[in-house]
């Protein structure tokens, strides 16, 4: 795909519900420009779909669209395909619709687990030992994000932590040290959370309470892996909504996530 493509396939997203953030586009495509396909038949595109690697052992599969006037001849299987060679002998990772996970499992993927989306208003608070991010806590998020999922995405960590116009992290500090932080970003449709990272409880309740300062009463959508039921219940507490879950797969020996709670950064790029 070009940058253009790409725009093209986050507003089919948008159509999907998928509701993309604002200031995706960038980040995504300059985390592995070559990660990004698309089918095109007659000069139209057809079907989009992403496989972006993060390192030399893995990659995320995400993005996985077909026009519907499109669908139902095998033209987004065959993008599949091509795009999987794109990771070579890596793990790839997909947050997928768990209606296809049989389709998935044909093609080598495993289920390791869910990814549930919660959505609603958060409850504020007073947001203490909490700061906007400096440039010189990056590389200590990076790794603790590294930590929390169990694998690293140095190129798209690294952007995304650089404030935008409508993207910006918060740091939760215990003596002065970093030791949790969330991602907020304003979306088509309010807001979302990714990643959150903290070690107990206590510091994620923080965090979300100085989100919501920022948030108000608009949309916050976070999306929880399996392993941060603690999280996921605080959320059912608050009052937001579980949405949909997808299912997380991997094809290739899986990541194991390390101790603590987290929120996944995006389901397009993990």
């Amino acid at each position: 795909m070009t940058r253009a493509d790409l725009d093209r396939a986050l507003d089919w997203a948008a159509e999907e519900g998928w509701n993309p953030g604002l200031e995706d586009l960038g980040v995504f495509y300059d985390t592995d420009p070559g990660g990004f396909f698309c089918a095109e038949l007659g000069g139209n595109m057809a079907a989009a779909i992403s496989v972006v690697n993060h390192t030399d052992s893995l990659a995320f599969l995400g993005l996985y669209l077909c026009a519907p006037a499109y669908r139902g001849q095998g033209i987004a299987h065959a993008l599949w395909l091509h795009a999987l060679k794109h990771a070579g002998a890596r793990t790839v990772g997909l947050d997928g619709v768990p209606a296809q996970q049989e389709n998935y499992r044909k093609s080598g993927f495993v289920l390791a687990g869910q990814t549930k989306r919660y959505a609603g208003a958060l409850r504020a608070g007073n947001g203490k030992s909490v700061t906007s991010a400096s440039a010189a806590d990056h590389p200590l998020l990076i790794e603790m994000e590294r930590r929390a999922c169990g694998y690293a995405k140095p190129a798209f960590c690294a952007a995304w932590l650089e404030p935008d116009q409508t993207r910006f992290t918060l740091v939760h500090r215990s003596n002065g040290t970093p030791d949790g932080f969330l991602t907020l970003r304003r979306c088509r449709v309010g807001w979302k959370i990714g990643p959150l990272c903290a070690p107990d409880l206590d510091v994620a309740k923080t965090l979300l309470e100085a989100a919501a300062q920022h948030s108000g009463d608009a949309q916050v959508m976070i999306d929880l892996p399996t392993e941060s039921a603690e999280l996921a219940s605080h959320c059912l507490e608050m009052g937001l909504a579980p949405m949909f879950h997808t299912a997380r797969m991997y094809r290739g020996p899986a990541p194991l996530p390390g101790p603590g709670l987290h929120a996944v950064a995006t389901l397009e790029l993990g």
